[in-house]
């Protein structure tokens, strides 16, 4: 894909998120875009938020639990850039309207602090463990500019792996003090429970996710760095979100956070 239509897409997708709207399915307008392709947009998006102030705190890594694999139908991970606007404070009411929140769903997960800068090729799980300063339970609402959740690989790395917003839980844990793969997440929206899952749904274990990311940016010359957050991927399928839902979740060993939302 030539530089000027990558531009065009990235462009398109940036100005679908201020608006509050979507577009149609990339992937099937343009059926030869790669996933390098995708790439190249998504980080075309990132410099017209980083054009607007937005500053980059973090990444994330998407579609890494086989429960959220078979619900979008995407069967590799990808990922996105955070950006200090998409921090909500844990317990925050957030405005579907304000946040320009279009089909949101939410994820409960695991994020990592580092205290470490992190590069690949081979960086492993005891690395993403000991360059991580803490770990805490974390909200991911993820949003998609693409119509109706219907995306290829390609349209959720385009726009940026699906990112909304994300709160993090107050409690910060170490690491090493427990087997992240065997902790277990419980999740309510509205009080009535709606998902559980465990440590080892992401990948195995969630270091595993994190360093897969640590390689696969490395591929692109593009390092973690303290200070940075990296949010692993959910540990249950994804729960809709609309204006008056609140929820709540608790990881055992790493506390809880909530969120909720208003039009």
């Amino acid at each position: 894909m030539d530089a000027s239509r990558v531009r065009e897409l990235g462009s398109a997708l940036f100005d679908a998120l201020c608006a509050g709207t979507t577009l149609p399915p990339l992937s099937r307008r343009y059926p030869d875009m790669s996933v390098a392709d995708a790439y190249a947009i998504s980080l075309h998006m990132l410099r017209c938020r980083e054009a607007r102030g937005e500053r980059v705190i973090g990444k994330k890594i998407g579609v890494t639990s086989k429960a959220v694999q078979d619900m979008l139908g995407v069967f590799q991970p990808d990922f996105g850039f955070l950006t200090d606007t998409m921090r909500f404070d844990d317990g925050a009411c957030v405005s579907l309207r304000g946040a320009n929140l279009i089909q949101p769903r939410a994820e409960g997960e695991i994020a990592f602090m580092l205290k470490a800068d992190l590069q690949g090729p081979g960086v492993t799980r005891a690395d993403v463990l000991a360059a991580t300063a803490w770990v805490a339970p974390c909200f991911e609402i993820v949003d998609s500019r693409i119509e109706a959740w219907q995306i290829a690989i390609q349209d959720t790395v385009a726009d940026n792996a699906s990112c909304g917003v994300f709160v993090i839980g107050e409690q910060h844990t170490d690491p090493g003090a427990l087997d992240l793969a065997a902790v277990s997440m419980q999740m309510w929206k509205n009080g009535v429970e709606a998902g559980s899952g465990v440590g080892a749904a992401v990948q195995g274990h969630p270091a595993e996710a994190v360093a897969w990311l640590a390689n696969t940016l490395g591929a692109f010359g593009i390092p973690f760095k303290a200070g940075e957050l990296i949010l692993s991927g959910s540990l249950a399928p994804l729960v809709p979100v609309v204006a008056g839902d609140g929820f709540s979740m608790r990881i055992e060993g790493l506390g809880e956070c909530s969120i909720r939302f208003e039009a």
